[in-house]
This record gives C-alpha cells, structure tokens and sequence, in this order.
C-alpha cells in the first residue's frame, strides 16, 4: 500500500466545515499537537455552494493543506426527507473546493465522504474495492451519489494531474458538537436526547425507531480526527481509505447502551414505521491498520463523554 512521509509542521491548513462535529475535533486537535498554521471560514464569510467565492478566497489565503470536513448531514428521516437539497449542497462543496484546490496549487487535499457511499448489500466487512459494485441504500442515494463524486473527483484530479488529492472514508460519528435535531439528527444523539427527555418527563418508555435489528459500526469523533491527521501523513494513494473501528452492533443493543449511560430505567419501545436503512454497515480498516492506527476510545467511554457534553451544552 502507497504510504507517504507528509509533515504539517509550518503549513497552512484550512479545515472547511471547522464548526461541524469533524471539523471543530480536528481543530482542536491540530491546536494541540502540530506546529501548523490554522485558517477557517464560516459561513457568513464564505458560501461553499459558491465557486467564485470559494476559488477568491483559496487564492487569497493560500493555504497548503485543505481539509474538507464540511458538507450537509443528517439522519435517515432527513436525508430521505430532503434528497435535493442533500445531492445539490455535497456536489457542489466538493466540486468547488477541490477544482480550485486544483487552480491554486494546493500542495495536499482530504476529502472526507462516509460509509454510506457503499452498496446497500455490500460484503461485509465492506473493503474499498466494493465501492459502484451493487445498488446504494435508497433512503440516503442522494447523500451518497454526492459523497461518491467527491471521491471520484480526487481521484481523477490525481490521475490528470498528479495532485496529492485523497480521500477517506469514516464511519459512523459521534461525539461533542454532534447535531441533536428531534427528526434530523444521527442515530446516537437522537437515542441520547430520547433518553434525556424520558427520564426528565419520568415515561416509562423509550422510541427506538426501526426494528432494532439493524447494525452499526460506531466511532468516537475524537478517534476519527486523530486517524484523519494520521492519514494526512502517511496516506497518499489514488484509493479511499476507511476509518473504522472494525466492530459493530445492533441498533436495540446501541439504544441499550445510551439508556445505560444516561440512566434511563423503562422499556425501549420500536416504531417499526420507521426505516431500518441498511441491512449492516461495517467497513474493514485493514489498510488503516496496515498504516500503523488503530482506536483508543470504547464505546462505554465514548458516550459518557457524549452524553456529559450533551448536559452541558444542549440540555442546559
């Protein structure tokens, strides 16, 4: 596997999206442990969506490195809910940042896409070679048809000309700064604020929607931000590379583990009118092994630092 020797000691780098759940992780930890310059930009001072705008701004600032975390998010409900808007958003931050990327001679790019860009059926654990092998999940196609292009523009921008465009591929997210929207947001916040709001009103129950039966694999944002860096580093190829944890589990059993540490006591009750989504999603991190990383925080560590965050950030 194609590994590289990249410092980022005295660059600039522009993390796009650094408000977001990614982006703010891998600000923090770039303040902490790299001698890199950072630059952001938000988004009343710059539209994404906007080529112009992005490519004026790129030319002025000149960073080095372009980390590009930004993109438009949510749960099944909201990305079955508003397609358009999800295809239309990820085209074209990924079009405008990487073909001005390209234009300004940026020395290194990281596009960052997300596990759903794999075949609904895909083998598991699901190697990068499974990507356009089979049928995407309908309930997020539009979500991943953008993901997928981003992908496929790093790679041809490498191909044509030589550019050290990369991209990788996380799983599912969770962690500080994570979106708690009641219809939006990802599984784990919304099974927090769920289990919150049922010990505050003192129900006996819990929705868990789907069958349950579904699973998932999970990562702890702050993990997911030190393997980006560590791929920034090491990582140069015209393939994707995954970010996972190698395991995975039941939604029920996940909906188990967030009442636990919230400490909700009642029944967890499921709406099966809701979409299960995917049948199973768990990526093989071979290759991220392979390049010398593996995760530091379990899942029961990970949710009680969620789930403090939550109670002093959203509930308060």
């Amino acid at each position: 596997m194609p590994t590289s020797s990249f410092s980022l000691t005295n660059k600039k780098v522009w993390i796009a999206g650094h408000k977001g759940m990614v982006g703010s992780a891998l600000v923090q930890k770039l303040r902490r442990e790299d001698k890199s310059e950072l630059v952001t930009a938000d988004r009343k001072a710059l539209d994404l969506t906007d080529g112009a705008a992005v490519n004026g701004w790129i030319k002025d600032v000149k960073p080095d490195v372009i980390v590009i975390a930004a993109a438009k998010v949510g749960g099944i409900h909201a990305n079955n809910t508003y397609p358009a808007d999800f295809i239309y958003q990820n085209l074209m931050i990924a079009c405008n940042l990487i073909h001005a990327a390209h234009q300004t001679d940026v020395e290194k790019l990281l596009y960052l896409g997300s596990s759903c860009i794999y075949p609904r059926l895909a083998d598991q654990p699901i190697v990068e070679e499974a990507l356009l092998s089979g049928p995407l999940e309908k309930t997020n196609e539009a979500y991943a048809i953008a993901k997928i292009a981003g992908v496929k523009l790093c790679q041809y921008y490498r191909a044509q000309y030589g550019r050290d465009f990369i991209s990788a591929m996380p799983t599912n997210l969770y962690g500080p700064g994570d979106n708690y929207h009641p219809e939006n947001s990802h599984v784990i916040p919304a099974l927090i604020r769920k289990a919150h709001a049922a010990i505050t009103s003192k129900a006996d129950t819990m929705e868990v929607w789907g069958s349950g039966q579904v699973k998932r694999e999970f990562m702890y944002v702050d993990d997911c931000a030190d393997a980006l860096i560590h791929i920034l580093k090491c990582y140069s190829d015209i393939s994707h590379i995954n970010v996972g944890t190698g395991d995975d589990m039941t939604i029920q059993s996940i909906a188990q583990r967030v009442a636990d540490t919230v400490g909700f006591k009642g029944d967890l009750v499921n709406n099966t009118t809701m979409p299960d989504g995917t049948p199973r999603k768990l990526m093989s991190s071979e290759k991220l092994k392979a390049l010398g990383w593996e995760p530091a925080i379990d899942l029961n560590e990970g949710l009680e630092r969620t789930y403090k965050w939550f109670l002093d950030n959203v509930a308060a």
